[in-house]
């Protein structure tokens, strides 16, 4: 049987692609199987991969796949099983036991993905100094910001959501976040808010988050900045953080470990599987966030989401159309 990848082959250019499996026998701790879906990272494939200048390159990192192979040592899989793992846009995964998580039975797989961007926000759930009810506002309602406004607010905290784009404001609407704007409104929230998320990666959105946070306030830079967005200057920044108290950190997701340690608090894999127990409880609901397409289609699918003709903040390619 043929397999095949996503692979961005030139800038704004995507393509499925034969690929060649490793037929090598498994590894005694490993599972294999046939892809079923994998998720779009918006923002990150976009823009570290669909607009680089060097090609080619794989692409994809959340994946969803029916175990057909199990190695020796493996307890906690067996044949059938659908298991997720952070895995290309391919038609076939290959991964150690403890890089793959049991997905929960009557979870839909074009749902257990989301786990992976949940995740995202997730370190900063653990590791914010911000504790419920306190007032949390997000920048960005692309999928990780979105999906970051609703873990919040499940957890307790009265969440304010930003973003310039009416489409994403009205999806956060009918999920439930009931307090949507444009744009920051700085001086209706000047110090009140504990926690910004900024998950848009523009330097404004980080720099009103400096202006409306509580003494001691976080600004956690969620979003990478991918580019300059306007004429803003560095000086205004540390005005606001000086003035104002303001913590600024990083949002990188991997300031956790993989998994759990000691005297560490909770993991990526920790996180990951909590988020796919949320979603298999009903907690939070993703079937109106994405648009499910053939990955024969990428191309279509890459550029619509690039110039924000999707219908849905994110596509999640469906692998059975692939043989």
């Amino acid at each position: 049987m043929n397999e095949y990848a996503i692979t961005f082959t030139a800038r704004e250019r995507a393509e499925l692609l034969p690929i060649e499996r490793d037929t090598s026998p498994l590894q005694p701790d490993e599972v294999a199987g046939r892809t079923i879906a994998s998720l779009i990272s918006t923002g990150t494939e976009l823009n570290a991969g669909f607009l680089a200048d060097s090609f080619p390159r794989r692409t994809g990192y959340a994946a969803v796949f029916r175990v057909e192979e199990v190695g020796t040592q493996v307890s906690g899989f067996r044949r059938g099983d659908i298991a997720y793992c952070m895995g290309p846009h391919q038609s076939f995964q290959r991964v150690s036991e403890s890089s793959a998580i049991l997905v929960p039975q009557g979870l839909s797989p074009y749902e257990a993905v989301f786990a992976r961007l949940m995740g995202v926000s997730m370190s900063t759930l653990t590791t914010t100094t911000a504790r419920p009810p306190q007032r949390v506002l997000v920048t960005g309602l692309g999928i990780v910001g979105h999906l970051a406004a609703r873990i919040f607010q499940i957890c307790g905290y009265e969440v304010i959501g930003c973003d310039p784009s009416e489409k994403r404001r009205e999806i956060a609407r009918n999920a439930g976040i009931a307090a949507v704007y444009p744009h920051v409104p700085v001086e209706e929230l000047a110090g009140t808010v504990a926690l910004v998320l900024e998950c848009s990666g523009n330097e404004e959105a980080a720099l009103y988050g400096c202006k409306v946070v509580c003494k001691r306030g976080e600004v956690v830079l969620v979003g990478t900045p991918w580019r300059r967005y306007t004429d803003h200057t560095a000086f205004e920044l540390t005005h606001a953080i000086f003035h104002h108290y303001a913590v600024v950190r990083s949002g990188w997701e991997w300031e956790l470990p993989l998994h759990p340690q000691d005297f560490r608090t909770n993991s990526i894999f920790g996180n990951q599987e909590a988020a796919m127990r949320w979603l298999a409880e009903g907690k939070i609901s993703v079937k109106e966030l994405y648009t499910p397409a053939s990955p024969m289609e990428c191309q279509k699918v890459y550029q619509s989401l690039l110039h924000g003709d999707w219908d849905t903040l994110t596509a999640v390619f469906d692998w059975g159309q692939v043989s």
